[in-house]
């Protein structure tokens, strides 16, 4: 395969599918992308610590061959576009990637190109585990019982990009069929934006997520929707997961009407309890009553605000990681922003950045490095040496570089 800027190593092999999944070799290319504002900052520390970790595991006969692609400010400037074709090309070809995080403008420019990379390759699950690492601050009195996994629809809801500009030629050809044609009464001044959600797309991501539940031994998948107000979108999603349940995992799930009826209130061994919750509830849930909940599976609004909430309550987003994942491609980013400001200075948080990379290693079968890495974290935490946003918050931390945060990490696997 040809590159314009990409440059594939030679000493690497390529991933491919056999039998509906990724072969992973022993050593693989992984593309990344660096990343805008802080992105080659976090990027460096989470490669030297996966590097580390891979070493440690496997003694040598395991090596991830970091291959750099481009999106955002770097790929402007190589291309003279924010997302070439062929960072596209590249991310189908090698299957696995992560990315730093990369400029989204607010009310003007391109789109976000996150949400162009999810929707162009179809990585239609956005997945989200949050839970606490000790010694963090939290905001809460018992932060460890927080310990779910978010399963986000990613490429349908209001997020799909279908609207028009308050007063442009659209806009109100869009307003005025709508008004004559189902009487209704939209401001003409009015922006306009539409939200698909479909069955298809629905019953896929809660197939990912119950899939998810019985392979990792967690008791619930509860559905997040707002679908006692949008009743034909969110109302409909929430139907469709159910649908999605009782057709297909019928003999492995419990259905939250049927706990106390059939098997009272007692979840027998080895099912899985499916419920649904309203959005803004689920809110008060995860604070008031974490430990109920495991697995979440959410249209795409619902499950972006919730991640981020989440994530706050055990120590923020710098401490959050993310994965897009389709049927076998995945993608696994930061979930933070790119906080320009501190571009270059070796100060930021990496641990959103590294622990998605725990996920991609989970994803790739590497659960020996993904562990170790997990162990330096616990361990660099607990002894309060980290980077600035965690220092401010511990009494009698160690505020440390971002390049100093991984040393440390690689130091205590």
């Amino acid at each position: 395969m040809g590159y314009q800027k990409i440059k594939v190593p030679a000493d690497g092999t390529k991933i491919v599918i056999a039998d509906g999944k990724p072969s992973i070799p022993g050593n693989p290319i992984i593309p990344y992308i660096e990343g805008d504002g802080i992105g080659r900052d976090i990027t460096l520390a989470m490669k030297k610590t996966v590097d580390a970790a891979v070493a440690k595991s496997y003694g040598g006969k395991r090596k991830i061959v970091w291959m750099e692609i481009y999106a955002g400010e770097k790929a402007n400037e190589l291309y003279g576009s924010y997302l070439p074709d062929e960072t596209i090309e590249a991310l189908r070809d090698f299957v696995i990637a992560i990315k730093g995080p990369l400029t989204t403008p607010i009310g003007k420019g391109f789109r976000s190109l996150n949400v162009s990379i999810r929707q162009i390759l179809d990585l239609y699950a956005c997945v989200r585990p949050v839970r606490y690492f000790k010694g963090t601050p939290s905001p809460l009195v018992k932060p460890e019982l927080l310990d779910i996994v978010l399963f986000r629809e990613n490429t349908e809801d209001v997020y799909a990009g279908i609207e028009w500009e308050s007063g442009s030629d659209d806009a109100k050809e869009v307003i005025n069929f709508i008004n004559q044609k189902f009487d209704f009464n939209i401001r003409e001044e009015s922006g306009i934006g539409i939200k698909p959600m479909s069955e298809f797309a629905s019953r896929r991501l809660m197939r990912k997520g119950i899939e998810y539940a019985l392979a990792n031994n967690r008791k619930s998948v509860t559905i997040v929707h707002k679908g006692n107000i949008m009743k034909f979108t969110e109302g409909a999603f929430n139907n469709w997961c159910k649908k999605e349940a009782a057709e297909n995992f019928r003999d492995v799930i419990v259905l939250e009407e049927e706990l106390n009826q059939l098997y009272g209130g007692k979840l027998p061994e080895g099912k899985v309890l499916v419920n649904d919750r309203i959005a803004d509830s689920m809110f008060q849930q995860l604070l008031l009553r974490p430990d109920e909940y495991d697995v979440l599976v959410t249209p795409n609004l619902n499950g972006d605000y919730l991640s981020d909430s989440a994530a706050a309550m055990v120590g923020g987003l710098g401490m959050a990681p993310g994965s897009n994942i389709g049927d076998y491609l995945a993608v696994f980013e930061a979930t933070h922003g790119t906080a320009p400001k501190y571009a270059n200075m070796d100060k930021v948080n990496p641990g959103s950045l590294i622990l998605s990379s725990v996920l991609m290693l989970r994803y790739m079968g590497w659960g020996e490095a993904a562990d170790l890495i997990e162990k330096g974290i616990d361990a660099t935490i607990l002894k309060k040496t980290v980077t600035y946003d965690l220092a401010r918050q511990i009494e009698n931390a160690k505020e440390v570089k971002t390049s100093e945060f991984a040393d440390e990490i690689c130091g205590n696997m």
